[in-house]
């Protein structure tokens, strides 16, 4: 298996795709399949600690007509047998610095807004062939070729169309060979460009139709991957069955509808090497089931000194790890504060720390909380790996009320970590958290508390469950933390589903 993806830890990373192609292989392997990992070389892959070496193996494609030169550089994944390939293009790819505002994808204006790059379209479809180039220059020949995200939504385009049609007969055999596979990690993120931008392709304009390319006028990849693959998955179950929906689809529900029976959801698992209460040296205590009351309030008041909040162990400590953005539903934290920091019948109130960035609208409005609150509001503006950790170690609960989630990894952290997520019931949540119902509790099954509807009064409500439950039902309250605690959402589990999809892939069942 090759998996292509545009950004992989430790190389590079903005968000759950890069952790998901960093830990997928690595779950495969260890079953004992060979797999492989490519993305740009970005300069913060070449500036990490991970050691890159080139390969001397170049190769030249054309973009909008002219010939455009890249080459391959190797290291691996660590502590694994799986080897990533690297694809230099300087001119492309090493752009990145964030001192000069400056990322993966996209560059801070001057009013601090994001904008994407107005080449990005060029970016990729260079990184679309290059992936189909190394295969051919590695002489790696995988059954499936899994790719992932709008980045790499032209490769199956290309598998089809050039590599299986245009080469020399042997060539031609052995990437028609090829089985795709097609992962979702975020259907609101398409690659969409005007479509000028098609003559940078080199593909047919016939392609530019609305069964295939075209979507509104425009130049869609993420499509592109959806019509073009033999396969397509996202990260969860019930996320798939939203995506087919208009309130979730984003413009593609019919095109998913249409392809239901090749769609898969399979829940994102989460590297317990990383993310353990019971080894992470990030930590002020480690800790397990059997300890967590006797050491997690030791890092409960790690993380108020943190933050300089008075160290009062009763008080609830809210925590958030996001990026502040809609999607993510920070405006009903803004909308709801108020009523729960300070409630007049609760003198202690209750502390919330955020750790994340975005939209320059939540820094402001995050901001005049901590400013109205600073003896119980923690901020910090940025990301921060090490104190994401200790959010999660130190916080009672986890506030995660997104207005669509594809999957989440931070409700499965803290899960992991004793800490009571509070969450809407959508996509990788409604899969993950159990609603802690006197049903769900009775049986031993609940994990968090959720709430359905997208307002701020069933937020509020799902809330004031999950304090009444911690101030009030002390014996309920560890219950919960327990059995959280003791799910198993690692990898592993995740692997043999993608093992059955790629041997279903590879018989033609789907």
């Amino acid at each position: 298996m090759l998996l292509a993806a545009s950004e992989v830890v430790p190389f590079a990373k903005t968000g759950g795709l890069a952790d998901v192609a960093g830990s997928l292989p690595r779950a495969l392997a260890r079953r004992g399949h060979q797999c492989a990992v490519i993305l740009p070389l970005y300069r913060c892959a070449r500036a990490g600690k991970n050691p890159l070496h080139p390969i001397h193996r170049s190769f030249t494609v054309p973009i909008g007509g002219r010939p455009v030169t890249g080459s391959l550089w190797q290291a691996a994944l660590p502590d694994a047998s799986v080897s990533v390939y690297l694809v230099e293009q300087p001119t492309y790819f090493e752009r990145d610095d964030p001192a000069q505002g400056r990322g993966l994808y996209q560059l801070n204006l001057p009013d601090g807004k994001k904008s994407d790059y107005p080449d990005n379209c060029e970016r990729f479809v260079f990184f679309a062939r290059a992936v189909l180039e190394a295969i051919r220059l590695l002489d790696f020949w995988p059954d499936v070729l899994h790719n992932n995200d709008w980045q790499t939504g032209l490769v199956p385009v290309y598998l089809r169309e050039e590599y299986g049609r245009r080469l020399a007969p042997d060539l031609r055999a052995r990437f028609n060979r090829i089985r795709t596979v097609f992962t979702i990690h975020n259907l609101a993120y398409q690659g969409l460009f005007w479509h000028w931008d098609m003559p940078l392709t080199g593909l047919d304009w016939r392609l530019f139709n609305h069964e295939q390319l075209e979507f509104y006028g425009k130049l869609n990849f993420l499509k592109a991957g959806i019509v073009f693959s033999d396969a397509i998955t996202t990260v969860s179950p019930t996320y798939a069955r939203e995506i087919q929906t208009p309130y979730y689809g984003c413009g593609l529900e019919g095109v998913l509808a249409q392809r239901r029976e090749r769609l898969t959801g399979i829940v994102n698992g989460v590297d317990y090497a990383v993310w353990n209460p019971e080894t992470d040296p990030h930590i002020a205590a480690n800790y397990n089931p059997e300890t967590v009351t006797l050491k997690k309030p030791i890092c409960k008041a790690a993380l108020q000194r943190r933050y300089r909040l008075p160290e009062k162990p009763k008080v609830p400590l809210l925590g958030i790890v996001s990026r502040l953005v809609e999607q993510k539903g920070i405006h009903l934290v803004g909308k709801t504060a108020e009523s729960w920091l300070t409630s007049s019948a609760r003198s202690d109130g209750v502390q919330l720390v955020v750790l994340g960035e975005g939209d320059p609208l939540y820094h402001r409005m995050l901001q005049d909380l901590q400013a109205r609150h600073p003896d119980r509001v923690g901020l910090t503006l940025g990301f921060d790996e090490v104190l994401a950790h200790q959010i999660e170690a130190g916080a009672d609960i986890f506030l995660m009320p997104s207005e669509y989630e594809p999957s989440g990894l931070n409700q499965l952290y803290s899960l992991k970590y004793g800490t009571v997520p509070v969450v809407r019931a959508t996509g990788g949540l409604a899969d993950t958290i159990v609603d802690a119902t006197p049903e769900n509790l009775a049986a031993g099954r609940a994990t968090g508390f959720s709430f359905v509807a997208n307002y701020a009064g069933a937020f509020l409500s799902a809330l004031e469950r999950a304090l009444d439950c911690y101030r009030q039902h002390a014996d309920q309250w560890l219950q919960i933390m327990q059995t959280g605690m003791r799910q198993d959402w690692s990898w592993d589990h995740s692997a043999i589903e993608y093992e059955k999809l790629y041997s279903q892939v590879c018989r033609g069942i789907r």
